[in-house]
């Protein structure tokens, strides 16, 4: 069955024009989820709108949305008075400039969704605004209308369709030097940056997205196995601690020998010898 679209509309270059649809890349179909239970009966509970004021329950048909203006006066506003609000992005994402994709901070990328055509006869346009942006090896930027709000988006070619992120607006981001300000500025030797970059030399690997295993999940499901069975759950695994790094030279030269027992560069090793002393005093001082 294929999944629902999360928006129809018209994707536009100039005068081109063309039906699409996005449909949500991410699925949460097949993750552990819980329904909230009567301990006392067993039986699934409900949520319901109560009175803030009278505690009174809801009657259906009687919540209706409110915008404060004041200090407990709210403006209300009706679901089809909602639906009603429509601008150009509501409808049709316009393709208003292009990017290189990789000029875009990670910071900034919010939600992905698949762009596909919506019909037959939209495919060869389309296909022509695909192909175009891959071979000028841009991105497009645009906005739409999305969940009730109109989000900017950067739209890009995958294979025979594109790929739509979502994006944050400059507002909502915390910038870097917010968080990392108060961090010192640290003079490291290059002796210990080669060890590093050989322990990375030594991890390179391949991007494999299939080797990914949710391994809470497993645990998860090891303790509803367990219950199932009318077994105890699972005790919890105290997780090591990593150590403190006393001598940090000697905690890189042991990472790279572990394992597979790879040698560290001749540089590295005369270095250690040159560092023995020095480590042994940062010990004691330790």
């Amino acid at each position: 069955m294929a999944p629902r679209p999360a928006w129809k509309g018209y994707l536009k270059l100039s005068l081109v024009t063309c039906a699409i649809e996005l449909t949500n890349v991410v699925t949460h179909t097949e993750k552990v989820s819980f329904r909230i239970l009567n301990r006392k009966t067993g039986n699934t509970v409900k949520r319901i709108y109560v009175d803030a004021e009278t505690g009174k329950p809801l009657e259906e048909g009687d919540e209706i949305k409110g915008y404060e203006v004041g200090n407990g006066e709210f403006i209300h506003i009706e679901e089809d008075e909602i639906e009603a609000v429509q601008i150009e992005s509501s409808h049709t994402m316009s393709l208003d400039g292009f990017v290189e994709k990789s000029s875009i901070q990670q910071i900034y990328l919010d939600t992905p969704y698949y762009v596909s055509p919506a019909d037959k006869v939209s495919e060869e346009a389309f296909a022509v605004i695909r192909d175009a942006m891959a071979a000028e090896k841009k991105a497009g930027l645009a906005r739409l209308v999305l969940y009730s709000r109109e989000r900017p988006v950067v739209v890009e070619p995958l294979g025979k369709g594109m790929v739509l992120t979502t994006l944050r607006y400059g507002d909502t981001v915390r910038q870097p030097d917010s968080v990392f300000g108060d961090i010192k500025a640290t003079k490291t030797e290059g002796e210990m940056i080669e060890l590093a970059e050989h322990i990375i030399d030594k991890k390179k690997a391949k991007f494999d997205p299939s080797k990914f295993d949710d391994r809470y999940e497993d645990a998860l499901l090891e303790l509803i196995r367990a219950k199932k069975a009318g077994r105890k759950a699972p005790k919890a695994k105290a997780a090591p601690k990593p150590s403190n790094v006393v001598n940090l030279f000697d905690a890189l030269k042991k990472s790279l020998s572990s394992g597979d027992g790879a040698k560290p560069p001749a540089k590295a090793r005369s270095q250690a010898k040159r560092a023995k002393p020095k480590a042994a005093a940062r010990r004691k001082s330790a």
